[in-house]
């Protein structure tokens, strides 16, 4: 028997919402335990590769849900632009970009708290993009990025399209 995603809390998307999304526009879903035992403690779908459209939807979001946050760190080759900072409702954030290639987003609050989310590539099928986001925030996830993209059905070296 299939288990299906639950109807989302006050305030989220519901699952029509995914199509009719735009840049800026945050796709964001955390982990709903205080453990923090799995690799991601959430999972994120940027609808473009700007960073300067899509990060402070994300950030403010994450503001509203963790506190302050203070710096994001982002693969380099997975984004069209780089800046180095921003400033999203008021607040400067710093912008880090490595060579990682990992599809992951660091995140941290306040100094020291660092929060790890799955980047779903923005040219992810919605059914893809969904199954990734529930497996990224599964109690106990072990499994890497690339791992949990290629099982849901998004080959992460496949640069746009449907998985074949």
């Amino acid at each position: 028997m299939a288990v299906s995603d639950p109807s989302p809390p006050a305030g989220l998307l519901a699952d029509g919402a995914y199509e009719t999304l735009h840049p800026g526009t945050a796709l964001l879903r955390l982990t709903t335990t205080h453990d923090r035992e799995g690799v991601f403690d959430g999972a994120w779908w940027p609808r473009s590769r700007n960073p300067g459209a899509e990060l402070p939807g994300l950030i403010s979001a994450l503001t509203d849900r963790l506190g302050p946050v203070t710096r994001v760190g982002l693969d380099r080759d997975a984004w069209d632009q780089l800046p180095t900072r921003m400033t999203v409702d008021g607040r400067v954030v710093h912008v880090d970009f490595a060579v990682v290639g990992d599809d992951t987003a660091l995140v941290t609050r306040g100094d020291r708290d660092l929060f790890s989310l799955l980047v779903i590539p923005p040219d992810t099928p919605l059914p893809a993009a969904r199954a990734a986001m529930a497996d990224a925030v599964r109690t106990g996830n072990l499994r890497t990025a690339g791992q949990i993209l290629v099982e849901t059905g998004r080959d992460p070296d496949r640069p746009s399209g449907p998985p074949a």
